[in-house]
């Protein structure tokens, strides 16, 4: 018994501040820029990626480029990036190639809360984006691309190494929240259903069912 109670003990240390709750209805706060906090997310089963949906909420007044999402790999620090290099621009790096999209043609005042959802698909090699229930046409890359398995999930910092790397100049600032990811490529009806808040199945990473750790000066709060 003494030697399992060890084991246990050891077991929930070695996890640190691991959590697994239900955050609807919350947000994560990113107070200021560092180079240190982070949330570290862990899905529901490492895989190869051949498609993918990543969806989230966010709300900033940041005008420089910033990380959303930081999806990276031994091999590729770049291996699946939600980036914002412009207020008016999104980019997504897909095995470090990238493709951006304007959404100057959709704009959306500052600050206020932008729901984006994202997809990409190794058949053809098309990336899809949606922003606040819009789709902007479609752009394409890196098809026939399998996206590697063993991933350091980051939210809040853009990593330039596994779990690490971080640059201040690129971190979030704000909030972000409703984080949900599939691997598969959703479709409209699919995605209608997430804009409204309706649930789905298989997540990868599902925020009312988060397996997260934070890092440093990083807040859950309730959502406004």
């Amino acid at each position: 018994m003494k030697v399992r109670q060890t084991f246990l003990l050891i077991l929930v240390s070695s996890l640190g501040t691991l959590a697994l709750e239900d955050l609807g209805q919350k947000t994560l706060v990113f107070p200021e820029a560092s180079n240190k906090a982070h949330v570290v997310l862990r899905p529901a089963r490492q895989q190869p990626l051949t498609s993918f949906t990543v969806c989230l909420r966010s709300y900033t007044d940041l005008s420089r480029a910033h990380s959303l999402f930081s999806y990276a790999t031994r091999t590729s620090d770049n291996e699946l990036l939600v980036y914002k290099p412009k207020p008016n621009e999104y980019s997504l790096y897909v095995g470090s190639s990238r493709v951006t999209f304007s959404t100057a043609d959709h704009p959306v005042p500052k600050p206020l809360w932008e729901h984006i959802c994202v997809s990409w698909e190794s058949a053809t090699g098309i990336v899809e984006l949606w922003l606040n229930g819009v789709s902007l046409p479609r752009k394409g890359m890196k098809r026939g691309y399998t996206i590697g398995p063993e991933a350091s999930i980051v939210l809040g910092q853009e990593q330039d190494s596994f779990g690490g790397g971080f640059n201040a100049s690129q971190s979030f600032i704000g909030e972000i929240t409703e984080v949900f990811m599939w691997d598969r490529v959703l479709s409209a009806e699919d995605l209608s259903v997430v804009q409204i808040g309706g649930r789905l199945s298989d997540y990868l990473i599902d925020w009312q069912s988060l397996n997260y750790e934070i890092k440093g000066y990083v807040v859950v709060k309730p959502s406004q």
